[in-house]
């Protein structure tokens, strides 16, 4: 399947499930927004970037565990209920968190080694949730099975990507030259929801991806 179907049919479903994402995520999303800003402004400018990080490690894996777990199911027909989506999100938070780290650390390391090593490890690494949360992976056996996945399949990810986070970036720039977050700190954090409510496309792009992938016959043969 090419980019575009991959991009038209998730499109679709998350047209069509949005009812039950939002309750699912929005709230997280704007706690973790809402956690980011109180820790900016307790800060200051001037503020160490590791706390960024670490208000996303608390709430980022319970949101994206929950919306994977739900996407799992509504592709087996199910209707699972929210909160035992959330329950199931809390129990795999410890492995899901140290894994965001990792990638984060990796994807950081990348962007700093001229800018492309960054943007290979996070296509490389764009499977690694889905197999800790959906095959109970270890963190490290996710982040190897994610790269074997990932070998061969390079520029259909990293297409898939930028066509859902290259117009994100483009309209959070716009956003923030528009309403910058010293000038009204509500709008700010209005935004900054939005935009990370949005960024769950990407989740489900790559749902869809990580699906079409892993089962492939050459892929499932590997896997036995």
């Amino acid at each position: 399947m090419n980019p575009l179907d991959v991009l038209r049919d998730s499109f679709y479903f998350f047209q069509r499930n949005l009812g039950r994402i939002v309750p699912l995520c929005l709230p997280l999303v704007v706690f973790e927004a809402l956690l980011q800003q109180l820790v900016d402004h307790s800060q200051g400018p001037q503020a160490f970037p590791g706390y960024s990080v670490i208000v996303g490690l608390l709430v980022y894996p319970l949101y994206t565990a929950a919306l994977i777990l739900f996407l799992d199911a509504r592709s087996r027909g199910e209707n699972p209920r929210t909160r035992d989506l959330l329950a199931a999100s809390a129990s795999l938070w410890p492995r899901f968190a140290l894994l965001t780290a990792v990638n984060t650390l990796l994807i950081l390391i990348g962007l700093s080694l001229y800018f492309l090593p960054g943007i290979w490890l996070m296509v490389m690494l764009a499977f690694a949730e889905y197999l800790l949360v959906l095959r109970n992976m270890q963190p490290l056996a996710a982040i190897r099975e994610s790269m074997r996945l990932a070998r061969g399949n390079f520029l259909r990810i990293l297409v898939c990507i930028l066509c859902v986070m290259g117009p994100l970036w483009l309209l959070k720039g716009a956003s923030l030259s528009i309403y910058p977050e010293s000038q009204n700190p509500a709008i700010a954090l209005l935004l900054e929801s939005i935009h990370s409510f949005l960024q769950l496309f990407t989740s489900v792009v790559l749902f869809r991806l990580f699906m079409l992938i892993s089962e492939a016959p050459d892929n499932t043969e590997g896997n036995a």
